[in-house]
């Protein structure tokens, strides 16, 4: 685990805040959705879905600074839709940074390149880069060929630039450990990214592609195999033990999907950004009007595969701060993150190289 330890404290120290003011439902992560124009169609995705008239809605810098101040959660994930598509993305970046909010920008990198120069290199901020494979796997899933290429550069040069580079990584049922370990082995040792993000694919209604989504045993069984060789503590991963061990079905847990809240054109989304059972204007009345009890595996059919971090992740984070024995155990990995990240931040030459990868195995490696 490679979470930064500034980041460790802060949100550590929220969770006990809350812990102490007795409050059940808090949110952990906005998931911030400031439009949902895109400009690829992937086929797990069912934002672009929308008629016209609604891709062409932004929310605005007010709008989205105003949900964060009101939900309070520590960090921000702004998603879709293609973020870098809005035209004052980089002002809600700034508005955000400016309030100590950890902010994570999830893009396809298309437009990366080209809108480095509006962005300032920050420890609350960093560029999350959406790769769900090697250049085959990743260029299928995205419906582009080219993608995968365009995204690697634009990382490189991002870096470069002395920005922090995470990626998120979905998992389908065409997935196997093999391919999960040399996709990861690749943005950990050649592209270097600062953290990586994964997640196995969860049945979005209104995406195109119905047919390659996990179930729970499947999953277990494929994150089982892919972590069997220890590789799972040597690879900079942005997410609590707990969570890893629930992918691997070592603990199960129950969703607590009001630990992410997602805020969108159309207002807060009941009950997570995977699922639209309505909208209502305030976080407050999403918390309190929602019946969350009917969620989550076991409770509704919908939910019966998800295993997605947007309900498990906060649920682990706060079986973390209750355990004595997990605080340490996840303490002890962010510090084996810090001292594996100075490490490799010191190196410089050529690193391992996957023929599905950069396609430039002699060139050296760049670090921010």
């Amino acid at each position: 685990m490679a979470i930064p330890l500034r980041q460790t404290v802060k949100v550590g120290g929220y969770v006990a805040m809350q812990r102490m003011r007795k409050n059940e439902k808090y949110a952990l992560v906005l998931q911030l959705e400031p439009l949902y124009q895109c400009n690829l169609a992937c086929a797990g995705c069912g934002k672009i879905q929308h008629p016209d008239d609604i891709l062409a809605r932004r929310l605005t810098v007010e709008q989205a600074v105003a949900a964060a101040e009101e939900c309070g959660a520590p960090m921000v994930s702004i998603a879709g839709g293609e973020p870098l598509v809005h035209k004052e993305i980089h002002k809600i970046v700034e508005a955000l940074v400016a309030r100590k909010r950890f902010v994570y920008l999830c893009t396809n990198a298309l437009l990366l390149e080209k809108k480095l120069d509006l962005f300032t290199p920050s420890p609350y901020f960093s560029f999350s880069i959406h790769l769900d494979g090697l250049r085959e796997r990743h260029d299928a899933s995205v419906s582009r060929r080219g993608t995968f290429d365009k995204a690697v550069a634009a990382a490189r040069e991002a870096k470069r630039r002395g920005f922090r580079v995470t990626t998120n990584t979905t998992f389908f049922d065409m997935d196997s450990a093999k391919s999960i370990r040399e996709v990861l082995d690749f943005l950990n040792d050649d592209l270097q990214v600062d953290v990586m993000q994964i997640s196995p694919g969860y049945a979005y209604e209104k995406a195109p592609d119905q047919d390659h989504w996990l179930q729970v045993e499947k999953t277990h069984q494929l994150f089982r195999d892919a972590f069997a060789d220890g590789r799972r503590k040597r690879w900079r991963l942005n997410h609590s033990p707990l969570f890893l061990d629930f992918l691997e079905g070592k603990v199960d847990f129950q969703c607590t999907a009001w630990g992410i809240p997602c805020y969108s054109v159309f207002g807060w989304q009941r009950p997570c950004y995977l699922m639209a059972d309505g909208y209502v204007p305030s976080y407050r009345e999403l918390i309190e009007t929602t019946d969350w009890a009917s969620y989550g595996r076991g409770n509704d059919p919908r939910c019966a595969n998800c295993m997605a971090h947007c309900g498990y992740e906060p649920t682990a984070v706060a079986a973390t701060s209750a355990s004595l024995r997990e605080g340490l155990r996840a303490a002890g990995d962010t510090l084996r993150g810090q001292v594996a990240n100075i490490s490799w931040r010191g190196r410089v030459g050529s690193g391992p190289h996957h023929p599905e990868g950069t396609g430039t195995p002699s060139e050296e490696r760049r670090i921010a």
